[in-house]
């Protein structure tokens, strides 16, 4: 299939949702800049409300709906940022929230999905959730898929527009995280819409690649995730957003897990800012390619979550030696 999202549907979604999300800050680090050698931009998603991006497209794909599908709930499949971002929005939208989550979700997660209004049912695994989703689909509950939906895309694509206007002038290079590739697709489509020249690199983490190999293999292929970096688990890419990988992506990186939590610790350290591995390890895919950058070059990383327990860094910092 075509790619289906368009820069002028990303451009109304940002106009739907302002005021309802935090446009987070976009700024030079003099700390990566001086690491990667040439000028580095930042956009600390981290900071965004219910800890990462996801809440743009959950608002922009709730505030499409009309009041009696509201009315019938919304159910989702989700272990992780998705989870605690549909359940805020639609708390704060006045409609239920079911989340199916697989049984071995971080309990962190399901605490902070329930935190925000969201109602938690555990299943075997991912597979078996969206399965579950649709039967409560066909009930009449609307069924907010984490990724392959136009209006999700749209609305995460908003980030893109922010990062283009607030980074004090163009950028070369953009690195950003892959989980089902709907953030990248909608963050793609606006950067490549503003500056086609931009070169996006998608990061994945060792044991999350489901983007590589969805585009491998020339299909969507399930997977079974085993990397630490548990916003990028999706099980599986869709059609969709492959569509969008092939078009907006110059490449995707993978990093080790250790990688992603040695930089979790480094931008905790001399940034102040905490990341989760699905946002740290962009910063370790830029380091492990400073060597392609020219002299005069501006780089862009989207740090894209926050959403991590001190007990979990502490356990893989034992873990790795970090």
């Amino acid at each position: 299939m075509n790619f289906d999202v368009t820069l002028a549907d990303i451009q109304a979604a940002a106009a739907r949702i302002s005021g309802k999300v935090r446009r987070t800050p976009t700024f030079h680090s003099a700390g990566l800049s001086a690491r990667l050698g040439v000028e580095t931009v930042v956009k600390v998603e981290s900071l965004q409300l219910a800890g990462s991006f996801k809440v743009r497209g959950c608002f922009n794909k709730l505030m499409s709906l009309s009041e009696d599908e509201l009315k019938r709930g919304i159910v989702t499949v989700s272990g992780g940022n998705h989870a605690i971002a549909v359940s805020m929005v639609a708390t704060a939208m006045g409609a239920k929230a079911l989340v199916l989550m697989p049984k071995n979700v971080a309990p962190f997660n399901i605490e902070l999905t329930k935190q925000m209004g969201g109602e938690v049912e555990l299943c075997e695994d991912a597979i078996a959730a969206f399965a579950k989703a649709d039967d409560y689909a066909a009930t009449g509950m609307t069924n907010v898929h984490s990724y392959d939906d136009p209006a999700i895309i749209a609305g995460h694509g908003s980030l893109g527009l922010e990062l283009a206007s607030d980074a004090s002038g163009r950028l070369d290079h953009v690195f950003i995280s892959i989980g089902g590739g709907g953030f990248a697709a909608g963050v793609g489509a606006a950067l490549k819409g503003l500056d086609p020249a931009v070169r996006i690199h998608g990061v994945e983490t060792e044991g999350a690649t489901t983007m590589t190999q969805a585009l491998e293999a020339g299909k969507p292929v399930p997977i079974r995730p085993t990397s630490i970096a548990r916003a990028l688990g999706a099980p599986f890419a869709t059609e969709r957003t492959m569509a969008a990988a092939r078009q907006f992506l110059e490449d995707i990186i993978v990093v080790p897990d250790a990688d992603a939590v040695r930089e979790i610790v480094w931008v905790l350290q001399n940034g102040r800012v905490l990341l989760e591995p699905a946002a740290a390890c962009v910063v370790a895919a830029a380091i492990s390619r400073k060597d392609m950058f020219k002299p005069g070059e501006r780089v862009g990383l989207v740090l894209c979550g926050s959403n991590v327990s001190l007990d979990d860094l502490a356990t893989w910092r034992t873990q790795y030696g970090v």
